[in-house]
């Protein structure tokens, strides 16, 4: 940003495309990397956090940055691939400064940061925070009314102090468009104080999808500082398949006390799940695929696959099993893939268009021969079903994926050398 535009809201770099001299995107913003000054002296802006494409997280020095504009960042195009870590000295702006509570220093009245602006020093290359936009009263709440002001760095205090109970609603905001998969890797890399205040503000349904995209450790550490009952509340919104995966990793006792807290109908399809070994059908498979009747239409079926709650994989097929029709269900007729019921009429029953050349995969088939099965036919999902014919679920391939990659895969970039020698900072 060129010496005396104006100055940049915080809020609005997040998630922001990255961009070498090029134009090729190296990656997007995902937060700022500040270090606190003595007294009050703004704080000087070290540099970005930029997520690649890989998901690996890298430091960019202010230094390497040549602009701000049109939302989007240009650097120099020279970048250290080397993970960032973050320094005991170090603060980062959206994950630590947005929604502490801090006081202004000519009243002693307490504020709630919603944001923080960075400025670059006029005729160099450095930046620093400049002014910090609160609202008036306790509490983060972002929809709680109030007087809201923009101040100095200087009017204010209590940066520096650590804050327990902070909220999480305007960081939150920041990051409302991301994917689950992206906002999880937002979590992992929060420090386990901040983790839980954000685990806390998300509804039940968000942090469900959250946790599932989640490596094991974070998982077992935020469902450990949910209260029981809330708990059980996001156990109960996650898919059947992972919420077993999941009480699977915890002690007995505190698995059967989130197992009673659960609605019945919900306990006893992950109850079903835990009967399985883990790297079987039966272990990897969900309870809830689409199960119609054979005199359902192709009409009814495009209703129940045009659900948006649905995986693309679950929504690729449907499964035609006669009553009843929630698994385990009765006799499995077949599949009917979402292709075919582009190409046939309304009106076609689906009992009619079955595609039931294919072996269903027994429950405890082996995880090779599930990977196998979906490698040989092309498929994004399959039917588990057992001796006596009965559907009880169906496998999909992001299942079979997870349980063949290594276990840290979301930490490891593949195709990705460390290079460049170190730049302060991460």
């Amino acid at each position: 940003m060129a010496a005396g535009a104006p100055r940049v809201f915080v809020s609005h770099l997040s998630g922001i495309p990255v961009f070498d001299p090029n134009g090729d995107q190296v990656g997007r913003v995902r937060d700022l990397v500040t270090i606190l000054r003595v007294g009050r002296k703004p704080p000087r802006l070290l540099g970005l956090v930029v997520e690649l494409a890989t998901r690996r997280r890298i430091f960019l020095p202010m230094t390497r940055v040549t602009g701000i504009e049109s939302g989007q960042v240009i650097t120099t195009g020279v970048l250290n691939v080397r993970r960032f870590e973050q320094r005991p000295t170090e603060r980062l702006v959206l994950g630590e400064m947005l929604d502490r509570r801090v006081h202004l220093v000519e009243t002693g009245e307490e504020v709630t940061v919603l944001d923080v602006s960075v400025r670059q020093l006029p005729a160099r290359r450095d930046w620093e925070i400049d002014r910090i936009f609160v609202r008036k009263g306790k509490g983060g709440t972002f929809r709680r009314k109030g007087e809201t002001l923009t101040v100095d760095w200087s009017a204010v205090d209590g940066f520096s102090l650590e804050e327990h109970g902070q909220g999480a609603e305007n960081l939150l905001a920041t990051f409302e468009q991301l994917r689950p998969a992206d906002l999880a890797n937002v979590l992992h890399h929060l420090s386990p104080k901040r983790r839980a205040e954000v685990a806390a503000a998300l509804d039940d349904d968000r942090l469900a999808d959250v946790l599932e995209e989640l490596p094991e450790d974070d998982q077992i550490e935020i469902l450990g500082k949910l209260k029981e009952e809330r708990a059980a509340d996001v156990l109960e919104a996650m898919d059947p398949d992972d919420a077993a995966d999941l009480l699977a990793e915890l002690p007995e006792d505190d698995k059967e006390r989130l197992l009673t807290l659960m609605q019945p109908a919900d306990a006893a399809d992950v109850r079903r799940l835990m009967a399985y070994e883990e790297r079987t059908a039966g272990g990897l498979m969900t309870t809830e695929p689409i199960v119609l009747r054979p005199d359902a239409t192709v009409a009814d079926a495009l209703a129940r696959v045009r659900k948006e709650d649905l995986s693309p994989a679950l929504a690729a097929q449907v499964y035609v099993c006669r009553p009843p029709d929630e698994t385990p269900t009765g006799t499995y007729l077949g599949t009917v893939h979402f292709q075919r019921l582009l190409r046939d009429p309304p009106y076609t029953l689906v009992g009619s268009i079955l595609d039931d050349d294919l072996q269903p995969l027994a429950p405890g088939a082996t995880l090779p021969t599930v990977a196998g099965f979906f490698a040989a036919y092309d498929m994004v999902a399959a039917p588990v079903v057992d001796e006596g014919g009965a559907l009880l679920g169906a496998v999909t391939v992001d299942d079979v994926l997870d349980h063949m990659l290594p276990e840290d895969w979301r930490e490891t970039e593949f195709h990705l050398e460390e290079e460049g020698a170190d730049d302060g900072a991460g």
